[in-house]
């Protein structure tokens, strides 16, 4: 769970309060993970309904449950909600509330009907952070990074902490180690008493000889893309800088509604603004700002020195992680003779690298991808290459995670299917009925209870049933293990658009 940090002459007491004497801090902090990223350099491990922040590419964890930890410990004197926001997207709400649920971490999340970028994002989880009356200091995190020194982060992030009490609008700042094109840089203004630097401003990915130079003048910074503000000091300053979002946002929340853990905003409303960065919209117009209306706040960076990665590519991938006395990395079951400089990632098959020199592997149920880590950036257009073509390699694994559990596409032809469906214990699928296809359900594990028109029956192993085309039908596990089931689909048309919904637990009926 995340811990609240406490100085010696005050307290935080079991509702979360500071009961602090007078020269305590014990400021609200309230983390904030924006989660609606798609990550398809990352392919094939990371696809557009199961993406990279969802993976645990570098860890046990996956990135986002690593991003949820990052606040565990922190400094003394500040007051962190043990809850913090999450903004995602409605196909990736369940699979987010299950990982942060096997951590420990109970999260409200905020769905997005549509992406907007991390400006609305950010609006949005203002609103929320603000919504009690208090006034907290928001810790914006991309769900999809990787930290190695986590307590090295966390002095970064007080420091920052420190200037936005004061007003100030803070980011933090990574000192390059190559010329990367990949990166925005912040370039450096003047160095403040109490840590970081004005910001002087900001330059997108630039060319390599440019980046060549930014390096060499040790006056630019990566851009992390990790924010720290007050949340009321982001909507004021929204309000001046980019008021027609700012009106979209504000009467998207107001008008918004929750369900469960869940927030939803008013989609009309949400989708009435436009696509737009936090650097973007706020951050690259501080220093130009009209003031006529009131003050815009100081753009502050302070440096972080530890082990930060985007994880924007295979070679960013390779870069994070231990390697052998050859420079090779691996993930899963690989293994390398005679390879230099290169990285192997297994799903589940034996990857071996014979005498490979820079080249990436990654290998997936149903795709393998080989690149040279030089050019590991054209993986993104390799994707859209794919997408167009209407392949469904581009959007999801062989195995797609559903709230009631998973099922994983064994076999198909040209008028069939076959599925191996494992449903949770106490879920069930909807209510539904398909138009195109009929279904045979075989059940090799548990127990599962059928609706079929205006039967309802229990089958238990090595029993069966067939779903007639049209007939309405739903499938529950009424037991205490996981049921598992073989269903192998017929029919002329077998694709998952192919389901009309009557009613559902989930929220998934139109």
């Amino acid at each position: 769970m995340l811990t609240t940090g406490v100085v010696s002459a005050a307290s935080v007491g079991p509702d979360g309060a500071c009961n602090g004497t007078a020269g305590s801090r014990c400021t609200r902090i309230a983390p904030v993970i924006l989660a609606g990223g798609s990550g398809t350099r990352l392919w094939p491990v990371s696809r557009e309904n199961y993406p990279k922040q969802l993976i645990d590419v570098v860890g046990s964890d996956s990135l986002l449950q690593a991003t949820a930890r990052r606040m565990e410990g922190f400094p003394p004197g500040w007051n962190v909600d043990a809850a913090p926001i999450i903004v995602c997207g409605e196909e990736h709400r369940f699979v987010i509330a299950e990982q942060l649920h096997e951590n420990g971490v109970e999260a409200r999340l905020i769905v997005e009907p549509a992406r907007r970028d991390t400006a609305p994002a950010l609006t949005l989880a203002a609103s929320l952070a603000c919504a009690d009356g208090d006034d907290a200091i928001l810790i914006v995190m991309p769900a999809d990074h990787s930290i190695a020194d986590v307590r090295a982060l966390q002095g970064a992030l007080e420091c920052a902490a420190r200037h936005a009490e004061q007003g100030a609008i803070a980011t933090l700042g990574v000192p390059p180690t190559r010329p990367d094109t990949g990166f925005g840089y912040i370039r450096i203004g003047a160095e403040l008493p109490d840590g970081g630097h004005v910001i002087d401003g900001f330059v997108e990915k630039p060319a390599e000889e440019i980046a060549a130079q930014y390096v060499a003048a040790g006056t630019y910074w990566w851009n992390s893309g990790i924010f720290i503000v007050r949340a009321h000091v982001w909507l004021d300053t929204l309000q001046r800088l980019q008021p027609d979002m700012h009106a979209a946002c504000e009467r998207a929340f107001a008008n918004g509604h929750t369900e469960g853990a869940y927030f939803r905003p008013l989609e009309d409303a949400f989708l009435s603004t436009s696509a737009n960065s936090i650097d973007y919209a706020v951050m690259e117009r501080l220093g130009d700002a009209d003031t006529s209306s009131g003050a815009v706040p100081t753009g502050v960076v302070v440096r972080l020195d530890a082990g930060w990665s985007d994880l924007g590519s295979w070679d960013a991938v390779w870069a994070a992680m231990e390697k052998d006395a050859c420079g090779n990395a691996g993930r899963g079951r690989v293994a390398f003779e005679g390879a230099v400089s290169s990285y192997a990632h297994s799903e589940g098959r034996l990857v071996a690298c014979v005498g490979t020199n820079n080249v990436v592997v990654v290998e997936t149920a149903d795709a393998v991808l080989v690149v040279d880590r030089s050019h590991v950036q054209d993986v993104k257009g390799l994707v859209a290459r794919i997408k167009a073509q209407h392949a469904p390699e581009a959007d999801a694994h062989r195995k797609v995670r559903r709230p009631w559990g998973f099922y994983d596409s064994i076999d198909r032809g040209e008028r069939f299917q076959v599925k191996r469906i494992v449903v949770t214990p106490g879920a069930k699928l909807s209510l539904q009925l398909h138009h195109h296809r009929a279904e045979h359900w075989v059940v090799v594990r548990g127990t599962a209870l059928v609706t079929r028109g205006d039967e309802q029956f229990l089958l238990s192993e090595n029993e069966s049933t067939f779903i007639p085309l049209g007939t309405r039908h739903r499938l529950e596990n009424p037991g205490k293990v996981p049921l598992e089931i073989i269903e192998v689909q017929s029919g002329t048309y077998l694709g998952e658009d192919d389901i009309v919904r009557f009613n559902d637990s989930y929220g998934r009926c139109s």
